[in-house]
């Protein structure tokens, strides 16, 4: 079976995959990220992942893996912070608050008859930010640690440290809920995790 083909230039989700032994080839797709007028924030990332599923081509036989994830407050869409003014803006939005992550994924490959399969899958989590001091808040986007993640903010780093508590998929805060992804990839007959052939960190 040919490896799967990620979709997607994120280090985190290659690293998560690769980690439980999902073969991978990466293919980051090009696609226009910006939200449409008034766009939900559930609808805006599930219209990415599967614009991201199909902008990149694949092998016949082959099957594509596309996520986007989005942090939402208010119903306001978060993306990547363009500066350091942006990232502290959203961080004081959060502060103190409930906030949700959403990430969207597309699989698609064909079935055993030769006939496009599609698997779409939408998971979100609710995390719980400690109240933060403008020093706070200056000291970590000193850190730079924002640029690149949707929030301004990454819980896999020194960001965690801004989180009390996530309730839901852990991973999906990351960037990929997991446990969603392998089952979907399982249910649909595309490489999935092998434990054994894992990568150790």
């Amino acid at each position: 079976m040919l490896p799967l083909l990620l979709a997607s230039a994120s280090p985190r989700r290659r690293e998560m995959l690769e980690r439980v032994g999902v073969p991978l080839e990466v293919r980051p797709a090009d696609v226009d990220e910006s939200p449409k007028p008034g766009e939900d924030p559930a609808a805006y990332v599930a219209r990415i992942a599967h614009d991201k599923a199909i902008a990149v081509s694949r092998h016949p036989g082959q099957w594509t893996l596309a996520a986007d994830t989005t942090v939402t407050i208010d119903g306001a869409i978060l993306g990547k912070a363009e500066s350091d003014a942006e990232a502290a803006d959203m961080l004081r939005r959060l502060a103190g608050r409930v906030h949700q992550v959403i990430t969207a994924f597309t699989i698609l490959g064909e079935g055993r008859h030769d006939e496009t399969v599609r698997k779409d899958g939408l998971v979100t989590s609710d995390v719980v930010f400690v109240p933060m001091t403008e020093l706070l808040i200056a000291d970590y986007v000193d850190s730079g640690e924002w640029k690149g993640k949707a929030g301004a903010y990454a819980i896999q780093g020194i960001g965690a440290a801004l989180v009390r508590e996530v309730r839901g998929s852990v991973t999906n805060v990351i960037g990929l809920p997991l446990v969603e992804v392998l089952e979907a990839l399982h249910a649909v007959g595309a490489p999935s995790a092998r434990l054994a052939h894992g990568v150790a960190q």
